[in-house]
């Protein structure tokens, strides 16, 4: 028997929804640091805490995935809104058990928007599948878009959104746009504590630049209003790396308030030396101010001469 719209809409309870898949990060190694059952009862606080965000911001919780959460939302903004937001709830989760365990949790979320069947518990469609399919894709502390769920933002919201790569989604044919969502509220990775500060101090400005000079003898400035610089192997990254050891999506670098962020989200990590110091920081999704002059390993440390390297300088002038 074959079925219009109304009639599987009336029958199967079709109806157009944004679909949020939104997964902790960092889990693995709770487990792996303080045991299964500490590690449970973080996991399980946190996840109720997130339920009940989601629950408060007009969301409907379909299912626990794990360490994650299926949620829909009637209208596109209004999920995208509360995902933007889950970084409260994060932050007070993580100051609960960061003092004993030295861990931090993000979350990953994917979001799409379209027509779904809802039966037995459960939730099935295109829209379901590619909002997971982003789920699994985005880093730590990331939202990933649909082109659907794009399309239904308003203009505000969609200024706030870079796209990236086109990805293909499995069981369905062509490649699909995906959007990433610039909550100034949030990084890309688990956000520390330096960087949390710079977006509260807007006070601060000046003439300022960032010179960066690749070891392939490249040269190239980052200006405060010219927005961020992904760094990576992909060919819709700023800055490209033809390096294996360099991620498709690495780093990125901006200017938030005044100073010069550079935050990673890659596999095999940033290595950053200041100066005259003899020990590089180590970043593994994680975030460091950059300032004076200093030198970048991108996938292996600097003094890995085969790797990738940036000398960079950061100049400012206060007006």
């Amino acid at each position: 028997m074959a079925w219009n719209s109304e009639q599987a809409e009336e029958v199967f309870g079709q109806t157009g929804k944004a679909v949020v898949f939104a997964d902790l990060t960092g889990s693995t190694k709770l487990f792996e640091t303080q045991g299964n059952t500490i590690a449970t009862q973080i996991v399980t606080r946190c996840t109720q805490m997130l339920d009940k965000h989601f629950t408060q911001s007009g969301g409907r919780v379909v299912k626990y995935l794990g360490d994650g959460l299926l949620v829909l939302f009637d209208e596109s903004e209004q999920a995208v809104d509360a995902a933007s937001h889950t970084r409260d709830v994060l932050y007070e989760c993580n100051m609960e058990h960061i003092d004993s365990t030295n861990t931090h949790l993000g979350l990953k979320v994917g979001i799409e928007f379209g027509s779904i069947i809802e039966q037995g518990g459960d939730c099935y469609g295109d829209a379901v599948n590619i909002a997971a399919r982003l789920g699994d894709r985005a880093e730590s502390n990331e939202i990933l878009l649909g082109e659907s769920l794009y399309t239904h933002l308003p203009e505000s919201k969609r200024l706030l959104c870079t796209g990236l790569d086109r990805i293909t989604i499995k069981g369905k044919t062509g490649l699909f746009r995906v959007w990433r969502f610039d909550w100034r509220l949030t990084a890309e990775t688990t956000i520390t504590s330096p960087l949390d500060l710079l977006y509260e101090r807007p006070e601060l400005a000046g003439k300022q630049r960032a010179d960066f000079d690749l070891n392939d003898g490249r040269h190239l400035q980052l200006l405060p209003e010219e927005g961020a610089l992904i760094i990576g192997r992909s060919e819709s990254c700023g800055l490209v790396i033809d390096d294996r050891r360099v991620s498709r999506r690495h780093a990125r670098i901006e200017w938030v308030a005044g100073q010069c962020a550079l935050t990673d989200f890659s596999s095999n990590g940033t290595w950053v030396k200041f100066g005259r110091d003899t020990r590089p920081v180590i970043l593994k999704r994680d975030n460091c101010v950059l300032h004076g002059q200093g030198i970048i390993g991108l996938g292996a440390a600097p003094g890995d001469f085969s790797s990738a390297t940036i000398v960079f300088q950061i100049l400012s002038e206060d007006l």
